[in-house]
């Protein structure tokens, strides 16, 4: 009889334990689907363009990923309006972005997916670019894509989607002696980088701050020592990389290393 009892409660912790997991990877679940719009989660918004219709005057924007191109974001890029570009914190997140409802969107309301690069400053666009509003200013190769050029605006809806990366991560590193300022691109997953820890290797992991954009700074001395790189997205993900530049890595050199 106290085999039996004991074979019940067993049981009833192992199945406690299993609705429990259930519970846990579930809810996960749903933030990753809230998260990347697997819900279904469109918002509304607006689109302009700019840049010219090589994207070249889209380059050197406001989250520091200077020629965009190189930098491994193409053409199909945008810049945001305040409420969305959130101070730099969502430069390279990508937004799935559908021309909704004008008649200036092209045959079948088309989508494409667009890679923050750039703030669309209030008083742009003769004001759509104003707080509150969540306005995509994007390059013109991309409007193309959704909408007559002519027409210059249209509403659209959007919605968060991961990001899909050819390579590693970028690693540019700036500044100067005691003043590291790295730029942080091509990153996939989130896209969007929340924080950075930078590792010498003589000293142990440091956290870097947000300079501007997509730059994070950090002032220790490291030269003449290998640098490993921890960058960790919006929802949470990290990817750490050991040795991404050399011992004898130089100001202005760029490393790769590490994707999600």
């Amino acid at each position: 009889m106290e085999v039996l009892l004991s074979n019940r409660k067993m049981a009833a912790i192992t199945e406690n334990m299993f609705f429990a997991l259930m519970a846990v990877m579930l809810s996960r679940l749903a933030v990753v689907a809230s998260y990347y719009g697997g819900d279904g989660g469109w918002g509304d918004a607006h689109a302009t363009y700019y840049g010219g219709g090589d994207a070249s005057g889209t380059n050197d924007g406001a989250c520091g990923y200077g020629n965009q191109i190189s930098a491994g974001y193409g053409y199909i890029t945008t810049a945001l309006s305040t409420p969305l570009f959130s101070g730099g914190d969502t430069c390279g997140a990508c937004f799935q972005v559908r021309c909704w409802g004008d008649g200036g969107c092209l045959n079948g309301n088309p989508s494409i997916l667009v890679t923050a690069t750039n703030l669309c400053p209030p008083g742009s666009n003769g004001g759509w670019c104003d707080p509150p509003r969540q306005h995509f200013d994007l390059s013109q190769p991309a409007f193309s894509q959704i909408a007559q050029i002519p027409v210059g605006h249209v509403s659209i809806q959007f919605r968060r989607v991961s990001c899909l990366r050819s390579g590693d991560i970028q690693y540019t590193i700036n500044g100067h002696t005691f003043f590291n300022l790295v730029l942080i691109s091509n990153v996939g997953g989130a896209g969007d980088v929340a924080s950075v820890a930078i590792k010498g290797s003589n000293t142990g992991w440091r956290t870097m701050q947000r300079n501007w954009g997509q730059n994070w700074q950090d002032e220790s001395y490291l030269n003449g020592q290998s640098l490993s790189f921890r960058v960790t997205t919006s929802d949470g993900r990290t990817v750490t990389t050991y040795d991404v530049a050399p011992a004898n890595w130089q100001f202005g050199q760029r490393f790769s290393g590490g994707q999600f």
